[in-house]
């Protein structure tokens, strides 16, 4: 039988960005009709608010305009994570580090080697210039950069709800998507174990061929419908709640271009600027500290009044289903799985498994069954070395100062091919070659950022003298890059503000 009735149930982020997916994929094929299901009475999360620049190639092939995107949805640049004291206090006082997007190979040259024999003088994220751009409060593209093109790599930060209105307006308008308002409840199911339709509040029974679970934590299909177990990494990844606030943000006050992580006792926050506000969270083990002691300390670093700050509260299962396609259903977003939003892993993983699922996705019920093998294998893997990669973060901080960070320190808990990779990095820095899967989302790349940001030790190894002389070369042209910068960048707040304001003379 052709698939031609597909439902998404759910209507935030998740269900949005698989619309435009498969829209996009499915457009050539007029028997096709896609249905977003939007509940009325239950909200969608909203606080994923920082991308990567994985995002970017998504959006750019929905047709969806980056002016459109800058103006709609209170969005900044993000050139990268400022980590703020996840290194003991004691040993290097007020400590920070970036994981910019810029590649730590400058000119193509795997400098690591060299800067192990400097690193006392310099810190890792020196080796290219985006953590100095960033720190120096400048955006990634100047005035004439094309759309979606830059010197510099970004991302973005945005108001979640703006921008799924802005997926969903760009897949009913572009790729016919239909948008329907019914609170879904459940499903039913035939012998074969297949999806036969989806219940209602109102007792309706709605019939489509193929589902798509975006339901968020509550995760209707693939868990209460389907019963598919989840597999918890709560003993790998400690925090299981989040407390999440918006703090306004004055016009003309400067905007970081990245988002902040600061650690502290129990977990970390983050910080992310938006033109209107700043979007926060208080993440932490509920193991290691108490909701009441989590709530006054993030009212101190927030400013505010413990006694009346009353921060929403979301828990966090952390983890991801044994399947994540099974029979005429896939489960995305939060319904499949979810991390800590500590290097924006949500919505990456979201955006590529909904990819994933377009490219691959069966035009007759009959073809699920090679469809959906290589789907949960492509996803599994994704997702261990997604839990692989937060958790480098925890286990590589020296922090001494509560059981938390200690407790993170435990190599029992570590999955055997990070241990195996950290065994290999105190030889020599990471390769490509360590990374054999175009499905590794954080690759070389990111570990070297993240190992030596952290003080990672590594033996040092002979260099020849070409080596020598093109590392010096090559930093010393970084500095005067860098020294050059506010001559071809512009502020970050003032390159938006110039945004809107021609946009405004445009409209009149």
């Amino acid at each position: 039988m052709k698939i031609k009735k597909i439902a998404i149930v759910g209507a935030g982020t998740a269900g949005w960005l698989a619309a435009n997916h498969l829209g996009h994929e499915l457009r050539a094929d007029p028997d096709v009709q896609i249905t977003v299901i939007e509940s009325a009475d239950v909200p969608t999360i909203g606080v994923g608010e920082g991308t990567v620049p994985y995002v970017m190639k998504g959006l750019e092939r929905f047709g969806i305009s980056e002016a459109e995107l800058l103006l709609q949805c209170d969005t900044t640049f993000k050139q990268g994570i400022k980590f703020v004291d996840w290194l003991d206090k004691k040993t290097h006082g007020d400590n920070h580090y970036y994981h910019p997007f810029d590649s730590p190979y400058p000119a193509g040259f795997d400098i690591s080697p060299y800067w192990l024999t400097q690193q006392e003088k310099l810190p890792f994220d020196d080796i290219g210039i985006q953590a100095r751009i960033a720190e120096l409060g400048l955006a990634p593209k100047q005035r004439s950069s094309a759309e979606y093109q830059g010197p510099l790599a970004y991302a973005y930060h945005f108001n979640a709800l703006k921008f799924a209105a802005l997926l969903a307006k760009n897949a009913k308008q572009r790729f016919r998507v239909e948008h329907q308002i019914a609170t879904v409840t459940g499903a039913e199911t035939d012998d074969q174990g297949l999806i036969r339709c989806l219940t209602t509040s109102a007792g309706d029974k709605l019939h489509f061929d193929f589902y798509v679970d975006c339901s968020g934590f509550a995760s209707i299909l693939i868990d209460k419908t389907l019963k598919v177990p989840f597999i918890s990494k709560a003993d790998e990844l400690l925090t299981d709640r989040a407390l999440v606030q918006q703090i306004p943000i004055a016009d003309g006050q400067p905007l970081p271009p990245y988002t902040t992580a600061t650690a502290h006792a129990a977990g970390w926050i983050w910080d992310i600027p938006l033109t209107s506000r700043r979007g926060t969270g208080f993440v932490y083990s509920s193991k290691h500290m108490s909701d009441d002691e989590a709530r006054r300390e993030f009212a101190s670093y927030l400013g505010l009044d413990p006694a009346t700050f009353a921060p929403r509260q979301i828990p966090m299962p952390i983890g991801y289903r044994e399947q994540f396609w099974l029979g005429n259903c896939v489960a995305l977003g939060l319904a499949q799985g979810f991390v800590e939003p500590l290097e924006a892993t949500s919505i990456l993983v979201t955006d590529f498994a909904a990819e994933l699922l377009a490219r691959h996705f069966p035009r007759h019920l009959a073809d699920v069954t090679v469809c959906q093998p290589y789907y949960n294998q492509v996803l599994r893997y994704v997702w261990d070395g997604v839990v692989d990669f937060i958790k480098l973060h925890y286990f590589l901080s020296d922090r001494q100062d509560s059981a938390f960070w200690q407790d993170n320190r435990d190599e029992s808990k570590l999955s055997a091919q990070l241990k195996n990779r950290l065994a290999m990095f105190k030889l020599r820095p990471p390769q490509q070659s360590d990374f054999f899967s175009r499905f590794d989302l954080f690759n070389e790349k990111n570990f070297l950022y993240v190992l030596y940001g952290m003080k990672f030790q590594t033996q040092l190894q002979p260099l020849t003298p070409y080596e020598i002389r093109r590392s010096e070369e090559l930093l010393q042209s970084n500095q005067q890059l860098v020294a050059g910068a506010s001559r071809e960048f512009l502020p970050h707040r003032v390159w938006l503000d110039a945004l809107k304001h021609a946009a405004q003379q445009r409209a009149g």
